[in-house]
């Protein structure tokens, strides 16, 4: 079996306490994670050795169902979580780290996931459409963080 590892960096314009606050809550990560159409089952804030489901589109039409344990929760900096349910992926791990900008107002955020896969050749065909899809999965959803902060922040004095 392989071992692959797909990562996207992105730049988040709120501050790493307010990025944290959604990524710790399981119960909204079908509101920003591509590809997450639904919690099926949450523990609210990420706690180390609790499970979450969601139900993700994952190739094409396929719908998996997945069940996630949290393993690691260093606020707020990382977070891992370990996936089942994504076959054929094996040992699949789901890794968030945070870092604050210089200037405090924003968040560089890195999503990376690492997995393993068998399957011979059709493996490494699978993993060369996985290592360009993911990334772009990850963008989206990160993006969709962004998007999701800025609609939750409060409107400056002047505008209200």
């Amino acid at each position: 079996m392989s071992q692959h590892r797909v990562r996207a960096e992105r730049r988040i314009d709120a501050p790493v306490e307010d990025v944290w606050a959604v990524v710790d809550d399981t119960s909204r990560y079908a509101e920003w994670v591509d590809g997450c159409l639904e919690v099926t089952r949450h523990h609210g804030s990420a706690t180390v050795g609790d499970t979450y489901g969601e139900r993700n589109s994952t190739l094409g039409p396929l719908i998996a169902t997945t069940t996630w344990t949290v393993l690691e929760v260093e606020p707020p900096v990382r977070r891992v979580d370990a996936g089942e349910g994504l076959a054929p992926l094996r040992d699949f791990r789901n890794v968030f780290t945070f870092t604050p900008t210089s200037d405090g107002r924003g968040t560089l955020m890195t999503y990376e996931v690492t997995f393993g896969l068998a399957l011979g050749p059709l493996g490494r065909v699978l993993a060369a459409v996985l290592g360009r899809s993911l990334p772009q999965e990850f963008q989206r959803s990160m993006q969709n963080l962004d998007t999701l902060l800025r609609s939750e922040r409060p409107l400056p004095r002047e505008a209200r």
